[in-house]
């Protein structure tokens, strides 16, 4: 399978990042394709836990060249950062990972202005992590972004003070600290100078691996319903985290993609505001919180839980065109007596399993359940489906039968790259 994009199928925080890594064991090259450093990859390897927020979840194996492309937007202060503790961890990065030219970067300005606007709106925010990911896609778009290339070149100057002038008035209006022109142009070349050894030409490099049949892996960030286009709008995240952003992302052709993993937990889970339709709002939400360890791996909020959705994850598989699925988090379900998963939404008195494309009316939906008996039983060690007990196998061919096409590919019951189960036929 040369080119395979793994895509999160739900809100975020499916564990793509142990699923990146798991298959990066076989895989030549790992490329990063949207988001920046609001994303957070847990990824649990030698007793060690790594969290990545910028640099591709294949970078814990040697050999793998790591990609960061242009669709994603990059935050130096993070980025050197995260490179300094996969250095001290002993695990070499340079002329192993490679950032497109071409890909924006995340000012110091961004990151005041998202967090005072975020604070000014109260209740009534997005509930972003304030990492400036949305006001640095926003100067993309607006046509006065700064690109890696322009660090690296020294250029773009006078349009870095000209942008600080108009965000330090913004930030006047909204009460808060305006930004220092010359401290961001003096700390800025300074990063320049640092990513002129990593910045090459990716698209270059990705189409070559691809004529040489390289196995590559399209990593995104986030999830499907945070996707800015066929998300829970306007509660989402500022780029394309679908499969279709890969080929955007890295400037890699849509004939060239093999196959599109989703990556589902086997609950749910959203951060930050917005519908959430099987939302357990409950002493029971809170202990699923505590069994699956659930707080944001960049922000530390805690996120909120409810039960899988099949009418959401079908709508996943037909957006991101997902031929395999992989289900996270199994053994957080080991001990409940009993397992709900939602099958369709009552919407006005009537019954409809297809996802509501306004928020508003999401947000009042009623999930109608299907409900099955727990397992009651320790999954942390099984090794192959057949070693799973009988009522999760009756719960996974459920949700197997429910995906529209896609296989269920992989099981992952614990943290540990040990703890996965791979499925080669049906279920």
């Amino acid at each position: 399978m040369p080119v395979r994009i793994v895509v999160g199928a739900q809100w975020g925080d499916e564990g793509k990042g142990k699923i990146v890594d798991i298959l990066s064991a076989e895989a030549d090259m790992v490329a990063r394709y949207q988001g920046g450093a609001n994303a957070g990859h847990t990824i649990c390897h030698a007793d060690k836990k790594y969290v990545l927020h910028l640099i591709p979840s294949g970078i814990l194996h040697q050999g793998v060249v790591c990609v960061i492309g242009n669709g994603v937007v990059l935050d130096p202060v993070a980025l050197f950062e995260e490179i300094n503790i996969l250095e001290k961890a002993g695990i070499s990065v340079k002329n192993r990972l490679w950032i497109s030219p071409h890909a924006h970067v995340v000012m110091p300005y961004h990151k005041a202005l998202d967090k005072a606007k975020e604070t000014n709106l109260g209740e009534s925010s997005i509930g972003t992590t304030q990492r400036g990911i949305g006001p640095a896609y926003s100067d993309k778009i607006d046509r006065k972004g700064i690109r890696v290339v322009d660090l690296a070149t020294g250029g773009r100057s006078e349009l870095i003070r000209r942008n600080i002038d108009e965000k330090n008035e913004q930030l006047s209006r909204l009460n808060a600290q305006i930004i220092d022109a010359k401290s961001v142009l003096e700390e800025f070349g300074e990063y320049g100078t640092k990513l002129r050894e990593y910045m090459t030409d990716t698209i270059s490099l990705l189409f070559q691996a691809v004529r040489e049949n390289k196995k590559i892996l399209l990593e995104g960030a986030q999830g499907t319903l945070l996707d800015v286009d066929h998300g829970t709008y306007p509660f989402v995240t500022s780029s394309n985290a679908t499969s279709g952003g890969a080929c955007t992302g890295l400037g890699i052709g849509p004939s060239k993609i093999d196959h599109v993993m989703g990556v589902v937990k086997a609950y749910s889970t959203r951060v930050g505001n917005g519908p959430f339709p099987t939302e357990l709002k409950s002493d029971f939400g809170n202990k699923i919180r505590e069994l699956g360890t659930e707080f944001g791996a960049t922000t530390g909020r805690p996120r909120r839980c409810g039960w899988l959705d099949l009418v959401q994850l079908k709508y996943a598989v037909m957006v991101n065109g997902i031929d395999e699925i992989a289900i996270t988090k199994l053994d957080v379900l080991d001990s409940l007596d009993e397992i709900r998963v939602c099958t369709s939404y009552r919407v006005n008195g009537d019954i409809t399993d297809r996802f509501v494309a306004d928020a508003g009316l999401l947000e009042k939906a009623e999930p109608v359940y299907k409900t099955f008996t727990g397992w009651k039983t320790d999954t942390s060690a099984a090794d192959s489906f057949d070693a799973l007990p009988k009522a999760t196998q009756k719960y996974l061919r459920f949700i197997s039968s429910h995906l529209e096409g896609a296989a269920i590919r992989i099981l992952s019951v614990g943290p540990s790259r040990e703890q996965t189960i791979f499925i080669s036929g049906t279920i």
